[in-house]
C-alpha cells in the first residue's frame, strides 16, 4: 500500500463530524483548565505578597500595636473603676448624712436622759 498526498481515505460525515466535536471540546477544556490555574496562581501569588508586606513590619510597630492593645484593655479597666467609685461616693454621702441624723438622735436622747435624772433628785 502507498500513502502519498494523493490518497484518498474515505470516511463517513457522521465519524467526522465526531472526531472535530471531539477536537473542539478537548481544546475548550484544555484553555478553561488552563484559566483556572492561571486564576489560581495568581491569588497565591497575591496572597504571598500580602503575607510577605505584614511580615516586613519593623518590631517598633509590632511593639507600639501591643502597647496600643494594652492602653486600651487598661482604659476600659479604669472606667469600670471610676463607675464603681462614683457608686461608693453615693454611698459614702448617704451613710454620712445617716451617721450625722443618728448623732443627733443620740444627742437628744441624752439631754433627755440628763433632764429626767435632773427631776428625780
Amino acid at each position: 500500500m502507498k500513502i502519498s498526498d494523493n490518497t484518498a481515505v474515505s470516511m463517513p460525515i457522521k465519524n467526522m463530524i465526531g472526531i472535530v466535536v471531539g477536537v473542539a471540546m478537548g481544546v475548550f477544556a484544555y484553555t478553561e483548565v488552563t484559566a483556572r490555574l492561571t486564576s489560581l496562581e495568581t491569588s497565591r501569588e497575591l496572597f504571598q505578597a500580602d503575607l510577605l508586606k505584614k511580615s516586613e513590619q519593623l518590631p517598633t510597630d509590632q511593639e507600639q500595636f501591643m502597647l496600643v492593645e494594652d492602653l486600651y484593655k487598661t482604659t476600659e479597666k479604669l472606667e469600670k473603676r471610676i463607675d464603681n467609685m462614683m457608686h461608693n461616693k453615693i454611698n459614702i454621702e448617704f451613710l454620712k448624712k445617716q451617721t450625722e441624723k443618728l448623732l443627733e438622735d443620740v444627742e437628744k436622747l441624752k439631754d433627755k436622759v440628763r433632764q429626767n435624772g435632773k427631776t428625780e433628785h
